[in-house]
């Protein structure tokens, strides 16, 4: 297995390039977002003029694709932080060089629809990225916990490192034991909407992280039954289930919540599993290095990271 990249560490004075790779922003939360980040002590740069797109995309995938390419090309910028998700990131796939953004590699930051490119930048660039808060979407109302917890996975030292949740969130087992393995997923939705495509997700010997926003419990076992008939679930070593926010059933009030539905799909599988580690959409937030070893202890209620996430 080849060595992952990893990009250097980062810290106040740190510039930050900002990008829409899915869907817009609108200007007020841009400009909140920079004078957020310039509070924090980084400087911030765009690679195209901010203007605000009327639909659910931030421009042409020819537009987002040199956006991500410039950004990781420009040495003065030292990571890049997307502004939101949305929806759109997977469009770009096929049209990335991700010879040119291995060679420029950069602590790369985001989640929800930026899964997609997680995926695409550990499997292809063969880099490390973090599963983090957004600018626009997270940050401008972010708890200190959150920002905190941003602020330490950035630097050179963050990890190894245990990550825990506040003691109000509880870590839930459900299945025991203890395994070792490359931590990778994001977003249950766009991990099953590249199922079959050459960009699916790579869970062999994998701890699979999975949450998810906005979708009723029946959508939630639709999506990990597909991963189950496609062999991911098998394949990877353990499960840490993320936030799933507002996912509770309209429909179906008194019926199966998430919880029971990931029971009753992965428990069968008698991998270790843990469940409601506070990383995904909502506040309190973790951030996670994706593509790093790291130590899932299900019986204990832990996830240590077990190897540095940047250098």
């Amino acid at each position: 297995m080849k060595k992952k990249r990893k990009a250097k560490g980062i810290g106040t004075n740190s510039t930050l390039g900002l990008a829409m790779p899915s869907g817009p922003a609108k200007r007020q939360q841009f400009e909140e977002a920079t004078r957020t980040l310039e509070s924090y002590g980084f400087k911030t740069v765009t690679s195209r003029p901010f203007r605000e797109y009327p639909g659910y995309l931030a421009g042409s995938i020819r537009e987002r694709v040199e956006e991500l390419h410039t950004l990781f090309v420009d040495p003065e910028v030292d990571a890049i932080l997307c502004l939101r998700g949305g929806y759109g990131s997977a469009s770009l796939l096929p049209f990335l060089d991700y010879d040119l953004i291995a060679k420029h590699q950069k602590l790369f930051l985001g989640y929800s629809d930026i899964t997609a490119l997680h995926i695409a930048f550990t499997q292809r660039a063969n880099m490390v990225t973090m599963h983090s808060p957004m600018a626009t979407s997270d940050l401008l109302d972010a708890d200190r916990f959150t920002t905190d917890r941003l602020l330490q996975a950035m630097k050179a030292d963050g990890f190894p490192s245990t990550l825990f949740n506040p003691s109000n969130y509880p870590l839930k087992t459900l299945s025991h034991g203890t395994v070792e393995g490359e931590l990778v997923g994001g977003n249950l939705s766009v991990i099953a909407s590249l199922m079959g495509t050459p960009f699916e997700l790579d869970t062999k010997g994998k701890i699979l992280f999975l949450e998810d926003v906005d979708e009723e419990p029946y959508a939630i076992d639709r999506m990990l039954t597909q991963l189950s008939l496609a062999g991911k679930l098998d394949e990877a070593v353990g499960f840490v289930l993320g936030t799933c926010k507002d996912c509770d059933s309209k429909d179906y009030p008194n019926g199966d919540t998430v919880i029971d539905v990931c029971d009753r799909i992965l428990s069968p599988y008698q991998k270790p599993t843990l469940y409601n580690l506070q990383a995904g959409h909502g506040s309190p937030q973790l951030t996670l290095p994706l593509g790093v070893r790291a130590r899932l202890n299900a019986t204990n209620k832990t996830l240590h990271i077990i190897e540095s996430a940047v250098v």
